[in-house]
Parts: structure tokens; C-alpha cells; sequence
């Protein structure tokens, strides 16, 4: 019973890298070479640019516990804050994160030094 699990899984992730292997082929083949000029690729070739993009970019899916301990260590610190502390923070991040269009009012309204 597991050793058919086993030859299931590898038969399906098989079929989806292949999968996979020919889409990135087929984009890089459409787009690459018109746009850059660069040479159309093989499948190995594709094969290998995803792997690469792997282990360069850390996968293909979500890790499910990717980020947990982060998340956690903010809720932490974030329950052992004041309210004035909190506010703080919040305004700190507002101003960290506003849109850019507020930005360039801001800039805009400045008086050169």
C-alpha cells in the first residue's frame, strides 16, 4: 500500500514538472526572443531554469509554516505594548507607508532649503 502512495506521488510530480518544464518553455519561446533577442530554448533547458528559479527563489508553493515565527514574535511584542506605544507604532507605520501620491503633495508643498 505505501510503496503505490510512493509511485503515485512520484508519477503525479513527474507529470506536473513536465508540466511545468513545458509552459516556462513555451513563454520563454514566445516572449524572450522577441523582446530580448535572445535564443529560443529547449525543454531541458526550461527544465533547468526552473529549478534553478528554485533554489534561487525558495520554490514553487507557500510554505505552511513560512513566516509563523514572525507573526508570532509581532503578536508577542505587539501584547506587551502600552496603548501609547501602540499608537506610536501605528503612526510611525502610517507614515512609513503612505501613498505616493501623498508623498509628492508633501515634496510639492516643501520649502527649498
Amino acid at each position: 500500500m505505501r510503496i503505490s502512495k510512493v509511485l503515485k506521488f512520484a508519477a503525479i510530480a513527474l507529470v506536473a514538472a513536465a508540466a511545468i518544464g513545458f509552459v516556462v518553455m513555451s513563454l520563454w519561446n514566445w516572449l524572450v526572443p522577441a523582446v530580448f533577442g535572445l535564443p529560443a530554448i529547449t525543454f531541458w533547458q526550461a527544465l533547468g531554469l526552473l529549478i534553478l528559479s528554485k533554489i534561487l527563489f525558495g520554490g514553487f508553493r507557500g510554505r505552511s509554516g513560512y513566516g509563523g515565527t514572525w507573526k508570532r514574535r509581532m503578536k508577542e511584542r505587539w501584547e506587551e505594548m502600552t496603548p501609547e506605544e501602540r499608537e506610536h507604532f501605528r503612526g510611525s507605520m502610517r507614515h512609513r507607508c503612505r501613498p505616493a501620491s501623498q508623498v509628492a503633495k508633501e515634496t510639492e508643498g516643501a520649502q527649498p532649503a
